[in-house]
């Protein structure tokens, strides 16, 4: 991966400024009795209005703008009808385009408040939360991406998930996925050394049980093995010369 420009840079933050919102959004109006394609219907249009291209949209054939993963579904999934309930774990992934550069984020909840996640559910979601933080905050000038995946890493361990393998994060900006990937797993010390000027995707994607995943026949969504729940979390991260900066927060 090369540095950005600094015209790239501003179109990113841009674009990372409507992405933050339209899952800001979600957060705050998404509820038991809705359903996943309602949110992708309510993120689309808030999309629109602040001028913005949804990135998953036929990317490798995805049929849909945002993927919508409820309890045991890991990542990916085509939005549908069935309802949520209170207490759902759901995990919404998107990505936006705007002057031709992309960020990527995602965020999971509790339906109907973390009052009415159980104590595995509030597990799940802080921990994988707090270890994209941790992830974060080791981002600088010369830093490996192994000083990334260790420090992600340690937190999930410490909160007993499972860490699902099969996905990780990686560079974006000019596409949705660029090298280099960037583990949820590893050791500090090792791996491509990052630049300032450089634009990752960093996303703990965890379980409650097996880490083990499996696709289901529509191609596109993944399962946990045994049925256990799974969380996501992600932003989209410059590295600058003194450290990071957040482009998808809020």
């Amino acid at each position: 991966m090369q540095p950005k420009t600094e015209t790239e840079i501003t179109a990113m933050r841009e674009s990372g400024r409507m992405l933050a919102t339209v899952l800001q959004l979600i957060k705050r109006e998404v509820k038991s009795g809705m359903t996943p394609k309602d949110a992708s219907a309510l993120a689309a249009a808030e999309l629109k209005r602040l001028g913005g291209q949804p990135t998953f949209k036929g990317f490798e054939g995805y049929p849909d703008i945002i993927c919508i993963s409820t309890n045991n579904e890991v990542q990916h999934t085509i939005p549908n009808d069935r309802p949520f309930v209170d207490g759902d774990i759901v995990n919404f992934d998107f990505g936006v385009t705007y002057k031709n550069m992309v960020t990527d984020g995602g965020i999971s909840l509790c339906i109907g408040g973390l009052d009415k996640a159980d104590k595995a559910g509030k597990r799940l979601l802080e921990g994988t939360e707090r270890a994209l933080y941790a992830g974060i905050d080791v981002v600088k000038d010369g830093v490996r991406v192994g000083d990334i995946s260790a420090a992600v890493q340690a937190v999930l361990q410490s909160y007993e998930l499972g860490i699902v393998r099969e996905l990780v994060g990686h560079g974006v900006g000019h596409e949705l996925h660029e090298d280099p990937e960037i583990p949820n797993y590893g050791h500090a010390g090792t791996g491509p050394t990052l630049k300032a000027g450089m634009t990752i995707a960093i996303e703990p994607i965890t379980t409650l049980g097996s880490p083990r995943i499996f696709q289901t026949r529509d191609g596109w969504t993944l399962l946990t093995q045994d049925g256990s729940r799974s969380a996501q979390f992600e932003h989209t991260v410059l590295v600058t010369k003194d450290g990071h900066e957040i482009l998808t927060q809020a």
